[in-house]
């Protein structure tokens, strides 16, 4: 590491300890708050301050104004246990995900008293040396000193993916990252301060982007908000005509209100939450909350294949000398490796096989995964010359055109050994032109072909599988030879038909071609970082959903262009930077139950949407009917309530713990027209027809108490009441009786929804697939057994403003589930709404 700062900096020595405290005293530290999760705060306010419970808990409010304090308690206590639920989930997630993301989090590279220091970001102070070499994130803004270069990717804080040049006295800034070479740079400014501290974007932010299931909740949402304020405005004439009372209207609103599923937004925080904490135990830091979501629908992977198929640990296998013996050729490798100012694994391997001494340069061309070569350029009385390690294709075209390179580029290639050409030029030429590009002397001389193994991770034939299983296609895209890359994916499991393309082809093709070699290929060589962008947008362009992993800088470019972005541990501090996750370990085998993790997600939040859908549907359905009719307000909010916390809430908690992996069901609005459709209006038809036939029975005394005017006149004798103030109470009795049959029904309706949304055995199947799964069962029949419980006992049946119900309500309401149960299970076996709309022919 000393060596490496006296060729990069001068041997700078950098401010003291003492220095840096007292700076720090003066408010001159880099303190800045490294968010790896939302805040507490963010968290709160985002679970509390929806729209939708602002307007509960206003309608909340007006209820205690009223004095109806038990209707303001279940309108807004069940919002509250939702908000309490998923606060506590979110919390609980943030803190493990907080406790695990310290570990990828970036570190500082610090001059103090001229050692270097590994130190916390928060721990810089102005005026500072930093060191940085490739794949580093610059921490604060800097001015490049001593004599250094380095290329630094800006295209977080510009958009521009051009590499830029950076020599002593030009500016760098935070956010940015080092490609190529290696230098040092003073911290000018710091904290918030700082560029990245001051845009409002950085990288994560830029790629945010909402998945499939987002999109659809969010677009049932809004269309159920445009018919709540449809219901709203019709309703709020109507009373101002009819001159309702405040109390009626503040409860009408909370029920028409409540129909919004509002709890589908705490669902999905819910479901990200759980998530993204078995993801941590497994191996994998999700970075963005709708990660794992968003891998159920990847269905092309691209990945290299260091890191991956191998372990990222390469090891010097064999030399072949050419023009020189090969004790020298070793002399010549050990010097090279020793002298580079910035090493990678390649030139660590040489280093630790063949042992140089470290020689002073006159020029540097560090390596770059665009280039595939490095260069030293030496002076001295026992080494002088140019002397360049790369890629044989790279070099070819700069080699004496009669040189011999043998057969061993071949064979070896074809083995799975990555292969070197080193060469050589007797004269001391530059290696920088005018603009200061680096460039390559030609008639070089060969000196030797060098060979590196590299070590197959144990589990990347079972990791391959799994992708397989989940119907993932693979792209392995990587810098080295394409038959290389080939032979050891075969290797390690990649079998059938494996094309193979290298990236000069790629040059050569317009951009349809490429297109289609995206599509046929499986084994990508000799690749570019702006070819590997090109791929994945070639991919994404023909409909594909693609993730990509990297490790290195030069696959930021191609991370940022994916629909996701995956990231070693090990990596550079710029790939984990724009990643949406990261692999803990290294632990490429957390991808395949990444993948199925975001398949049961999906698979929960369809039957989690499903129930929530079918409520809402139901419920505006009914208050619709009921208005049309003429009939009287068909709920209360306590009613509302307690339908939703039972029927909706709890049991969507549970699916969505209990929910297991699953291909992806039909979409959106093929998933509305086969379940909720016939499901909500079956219901709906259903209990406003029990309902409509309760409340006019009971009001012209066909059943009842009351059972004629004569009664009404006997009683007006009997208690000296007026006739109107008797004819009141029995609408008001009539009215309850029937709001209390209709809860009822779609109290037992609604659970055995949950039956069907997940069928034990094959009788319930046909709203969906038969998933064998007693738990959801034996739930409903629990929380029916709660609501019965409710209805006989006298102090709770007062306390949801329920009526006594006798065995005469029993019976019809049983009867009237069998009939909608078998007609809902005929309806959606026959796919009669399907049939009749033509749901079949549309998309999605």
């Amino acid at each position: 590491m000393q060596a490496a700062i006296e060729n990069v900096a001068d041997a700078p020595r950098g401010l003291s300890e003492n220095e840096a405290a007292r700076r720090r005293q003066n408010g001159q530290g880099n303190d800045v708050r490294l968010e790896t999760s939302r805040s507490y705060g963010r968290i709160i306010r985002e679970n509390v301050l929806t729209f939708i419970n602002l307007v509960l808990f206003g309608i909340g409010a007006v209820l205690v104004a009223l004095g109806l304090y038990t209707d303001a308690l279940l309108s807004v206590g069940i919002v509250m246990l939702n908000v309490v639920i998923g606060v506590v989930q979110e919390v609980r997630a943030k803190r493990t995900l907080d406790r695990i993301a310290l570990l990828t989090r970036p570190k500082a590279t610090v001059l103090r008293d001229g050692q270097e220091k590994i130190l916390d970001p928060t721990e810089v102070v102005l005026g500072d040396t930093l060191l940085v070499r490739p794949g580093d994130q610059i921490i604060v803004d800097g001015t490049v000193t001593g004599a250094g270069r380095i290329d630094v990717d800006e295209s977080l804080l510009t958009g521009e993916s051009d590499l830029i040049p950076k020599a002593a006295g030009d500016p760098v800034y935070s956010g940015t990252f080092c490609v190529n070479g290696s230098a040092a740079y003073e911290a000018t400014r710091v904290g918030a301060e700082s560029v990245a501290n001051r845009l409002a974007a950085g990288a994560r932010a830029f790629r945010q982007v909402k998945t499939p299931l987002q999109r659809d909740v969010e677009f049932i949402i809004r269309l159920l908000v445009l018919l709540v304020v449809q219901l709203g405005i019709l309703f709020g004439m109507g009373m101002l005509i009819a001159g309702t009372s405040a109390r009626d209207n503040a409860r009408i609103a909370a029920v028409i209100v409540g129909i919004i599923p509002n709890g589908l937004f705490f669902m999905i925080s819910i479901a990200y939450a759980m998530g993204a904490v078995r993801m941590a135990g497994r191996g994998a830091l999700i970075q963005q909350s709708n990660a794992v979501e968003s891998m159920s629908n990847v269905n092309v992977l691209c990945l290299d294949k260091t890191g991956t198929l191998t372990a990222n640990r390469i090891h010097f296998f064999q030399l072949d000398p050419l023009n020189v013996e090969e004790a020298e050729l070793r002399r010549l490798l050990g010097a090279f490796a020793a002298s580079v100012s910035a090493g990678n694994r390649t030139s660590e391997a040489l280093a630790a096989a063949l042992p140089g001494q470290r020689r002073p340069v006159t020029d540097e061309v560090p390596f770059s995964s665009a280039r595939k070569w490095s260069a030293l350029a030496f002076d001295s009385d026992d080494l002088r010359g140019v002397y360049v390690l790369g890629a044989p294709e790279m070099l070819r075209p700069f080699v004496r055109e009669n040189a011999d390179l043998g057969d061993k580029i071949h064979q070896w290639a074809d083995g799975g050994l990555r292969v070197l050409l080193f060469t050589y030029r007797p004269e001391v030429t530059p290696l920088h032109d005018s603009l200061g590009q680096p460039q390559l002397p030609p008639e070089m001389i060969p000196l030797g072909i060098i060979s590196f193994s590299d070590e197959l991770r144990p589990e990347a034939d079972k990791t391959l599988r799994g992708f397989f299983e989940a119907g993932i296609r693979l792209k392995i895209i990587s810098g080295d030879n394409p038959h290389t890359v080939a032979a050891l994916a075969r290797q390690a499991g990649l079998s059938g038909d494996i094309r193979v393309i290298s990236g000069p082809e790629l040059d050569a093709m317009d951009a349809m071609e490429l297109a289609k070699a995206a599509e046929d290929a499986t084994i990508f060589g000799r690749i570019t970082p702006q070819q590997k962008e090109k791929l994945v947008e070639a991919l994404r362009s023909r409909g594909h959903y693609v993730a990509m992993i990297g490790d290195g800088v030069n696959d930021v470019l191609s991370l940022k262009k994916a629909h996701i972005g995956i990231a070693m541990q090990s990596g550079s501090q710029a790939t984990r930077g724009v990643a949406d996750i990261v692999l803990l370990n290294d632990s490429f085998a957390a991808l395949p139950p990444a993948f199925r993790e975001g398949q049961r997600i999906v698979s929960g939040m369809q039957d989690i949407m499903r129930l929530f859908l079918a409520r809402a549907s139901y419920m505006a359905l009914i208050v619709i009917g009921a208005a049309v009719i003429g009939l009287g307000f068909p709920f209360t909010p306590i009613h509302s309530s307690l339908l939703s916390l039972l029927t909706v809430g709890i049991p969507t908690l549970a699916l969505a713990a209990w929910a297991r992996p699953a291909q992806r069901k039909a979409g959106l609005i093929r998933s509305v027209g086969h379940f909720v459709l016939p499901a909500a209006a079956t219901l709906a038809l259903f209990g406003l027809s029990v309902y409509m036939l309760y409340y006019v029975a009971l009001l012209n005394g066909s059943i009842g108490p009351v059972s004629s005017t004569q009664d009404m006149i006997a009683l007006e004798t009997l208690h000296g009441l007026p006739i109107s103030e008797i004819f009141a109470q029995a609408e008001q009795d009539a009215l309850a009786l029937s709001r209390t049959v209709l809860t009822s029904l779609l109290m037992f309706g609604g659970l055995l929804l949950v039956v069907f949304v997940e069928p034990p055995v094959h009788f319930f199947s046909g709203g969906d697939d038969l998933s064998g799964d007693w738990k959801p069962t034996i739930l409903a029949v629990l929380l029916a057994a709660v609501y019965a419980g409710i209805l006989l006992v006298p102090g709770l049946r007062r306390f949801f403003d329920l009526a006594p119900l006798g065995l005469r309500e029993v019976g019809v309401i049983g009867a009237t589930l069998l009939l909608w149960a078998f007609l809902l299970r005929l309806i959606w076996r026959a796919r009669l709404f399907e049939r009749f709309l033509r749901l079949d022919e549309l998309r999605g």
